[in-house]
């Protein structure tokens, strides 16, 4: 009967680790000194990545905020070389916050991120799973880059239909700035899309079957409801705001939905077969 136990934990672990993944938010490298040095933020990606690799998760997403200063080479470098720690066994997703393509993103501050980052904005597919990562601020702020912007939104619209049309059971998109924080018509503010985007997004999100939006940017947790779609704000692996701790979230992703939990350094599990 015990080997039978074993045998079994062993199986749902296996399961667990081919539809499980990490999310991690805002390392923002320089944040704490404000960008006179990262050796706190190295300590705490280290430790997060460290960890991963424990974990052993089919992929890890960072949501945003990579680096304090946007265009800062010492801090963009530093993430990269952490991030490289990463087994080669696990897949890493990173996305653009506005600490990395400004508030207000231009055409040099994009082409800055492009190139010490990679795509701004892509679609990935993992298993069960197609992830379309998204560049938060060419919704909150395209007044410099419009351009760029309607582009985004039309290949989102061609991608949701490909992994539609594929057949794919769960599409999750990754992005910085969450759409709310609580309500989907909440009041516009620095934490959120702005409304006429937001609804504009969702109802297309709503349109493809989209049932979890996982972002980051608040430095604390949060969560809210459109209907059957789920907004999951994540806090930070770097600095925290107010009552919020350093930390990530875990995913397990089964045929029956998307379970999420935070978990702050100090009650991370052992691996992933404790999850219940």
């Amino acid at each position: 009967m015990r080997i039978h136990a074993i045998l079994f934990s062993l199986l749902c672990a296996r399961a667990l680790g081919a539809q499980t993944f990490l999310q991690m938010s805002d390392p923002q490298f320089g944040m704490y000194t404000k960008n006179q040095g990262f050796a706190h933020e190295t300590v705490n990606f280290e430790f997060a990545i460290a960890t991963a690799n424990r974990l052993k998760p089919a992929f890890v997403v960072v949501t945003g905020d990579l680096i304090n200063e946007p265009g800062n080479a010492s801090q963009a470098a530093e993430y990269r070389r952490v991030a490289a720690e990463l087994s080669p066994a696990i897949r890493l997703f990173s996305v653009p916050g506005n600490h990395d393509v400004e508030n207000e993103p231009t055409p040099q501050s994009l082409a800055s991120y492009r190139e010490r980052f990679g795509p701004d904005y892509y679609s990935f597919r993992v298993g069960d799973i197609a992830g379309f990562v998204l560049n938060s601020n060419l919704e909150k702020a395209p007044q410099h880059v419009a351009e760029e912007a309607a582009k985004m939104e039309t290949w989102l619209k061609g991608e949701l239909a490909k992994a539609r049309e594929a057949r794919v059971k769960h599409l999750i998109v990754f992005q910085h700035i969450p759409f709310f924080l609580k309500e989907p018509d909440e009041e516009d503010q620095y934490f959120n899309i702005p409304r006429e985007t937001r609804l504009r997004y969702l109802k297309l999100l709503h349109q493809y079957g989209v049932h979890q939006v996982f972002a980051g940017h608040y430095h604390r947790n949060a969560s809210g409801h459109d209907g059957d779609l789920e907004m999951i704000t994540t806090g930070p692996v770097g600095m925290p705001l107010e009552e919020g701790r350093s930390g990530m979230r875990i995913a397990i992703v089964s045929d029956s939905g998307v379970r999420h939990k935070y978990y702050d350094f100090g009650e991370l599990p052992e691996s992933l077969a404790e999850i219940k």
